[in-house]
């Protein structure tokens, strides 16, 4: 598996560091990846397109 590099402001990164120490992850990046991977099960559980674009606005990720 290949590695990808994503920008995060220093103000969340900071806090992805304290709360993935506090949570016991080897690093920040597997806690992050940990987050990503329980959010795209619970959108890929959806049944249709449509609701998963129904999902995204409701999270705010797409308008």
């Amino acid at each position: 598996m290949g590695a990808a590099k994503v920008k995060l402001d220093k103000e969340l990164y900071e806090k992805v560091k304290k709360f993935a120490s506090l949570a016991g992850y080897a690093s920040p990046e597997e806690f992050i990846t940990h987050c990503l991977e329980k959010e795209l099960s619970k959108i890929e559980e959806s049944d249709s397109e449509e609701e998963v674009k129904k999902k995204l606005k409701g999270l705010g990720y797409i308008s």
